[in-house]
């Protein structure tokens, strides 16, 4: 009996924490779906409210053809005229994130298409930080594979 009711504490437990990510993991994913979709639509206020430049966040891309790119964090919340809105569309797939209280990092894979039909792949790791109980992107690392 004693173990049953261990049992039953631990899985308790665990299935109350699991409850408590839950909607943290849905509201992350909801950052990041929204943070594709503004940026190709040129919305640079709904893109700005994704993010939360740190002093420490970092931006590195690698290119499908070796070259590494460093972006200014600040390009994310101010970037250059016509830089967004180029249209298409992403698709996010393979999330798998670490939530640990107010910070949390996720991995997953990302299929771009442009306005032609050109399809690139990406595999990205982003940082987020809940801020005034709302996740924000301080920081990302992408790394693309190529075009199709």
């Amino acid at each position: 009996m004693k173990l049953l009711s261990v049992t039953g504490l631990l899985l308790g437990s665990a299935l109350a924490s699991y409850g408590q990510t839950l909607p943290d993991s849905t509201a992350i994913k909801q950052v990041l779906e929204r943070e594709s979709a503004t940026w190709r639509a040129g919305d640079v206020a709904g893109h700005t409210q994704c993010w939360q430049v740190r002093p420490y966040s970092r931006i590195l891309i690698s290119t499908g053809d070796g070259k590494v790119l460093d972006v200014p964090p600040a390009f994310m919340v101010s970037p250059p005229p016509n830089t967004m809105g180029k249209g298409g569309a992403a698709v996010n797939s393979h999330y798998q994130m670490s939530i640990q209280g107010n910070a949390a990092w996720v991995s997953h894979d990302e299929v771009s298409t442009a306005k032609d039909g050109t399809k690139s792949y990406s595999s990205e790791v982003r940082m987020l930080e809940k801020i005034g109980g709302q996740w924000k992107l301080v920081g990302q690392s992408i790394h693309v594979a190529g075009k199709k």
